[in-house]
């Protein structure tokens, strides 16, 4: 699996950033065993109220970005996470897996194309949003 971390935090280790950090972990190591493809972190840290991490990961077509935003869902619930809140899981081209602190993003290649996420939050103005 290759992976990057787009951004690294400027705030350091900001309250709160444990939970996120075992979240990141949690999430990395299904999206590995699951063999998903082109892992971004993007570190959103005083960049987002909404959300510290997301995490934007590939699937190679719709049964494997479902079949990793089961695995990862199920994970979340085992280790105590509760459910998470997900959106795209009926058509499988892109599956939001919102966990409060990290949001998973799993897209198709050629959606992950289109709408090109780390580009538009690469590009995001420094402060609150």
């Amino acid at each position: 699996m290759q992976r990057r971390r787009a951004r690294e935090s400027e705030a350091g280790n900001p309250a709160g950033a444990g939970d996120a950090e075992a979240l990141e972990s949690l999430i990395l190591s299904v999206l590995e065993d699951d063999k998903a493809e082109d892992v971004v972190v993007i570190d959103l840290h005083g960049k987002s109220s909404v959300t510290d991490l997301m995490i934007i990961a590939t699937g190679r077509s719709n049964r494997h970005v479902g079949a990793i935003a089961d695995h990862v869902i199920r994970k979340l619930k085992e280790s105590g996470h509760g459910a998470p809140r997900v959106e795209g899981i009926k058509s499988c081209d892109w599956v939001l897996i919102d966990v409060g602190d990290v949001v998973l993003h799993i897209f198709r290649p050629e959606v992950r194309d289109f709408y090109d996420l780390e580009k538009l939050w690469s590009a995001a103005p420094a402060g609150p949003a």
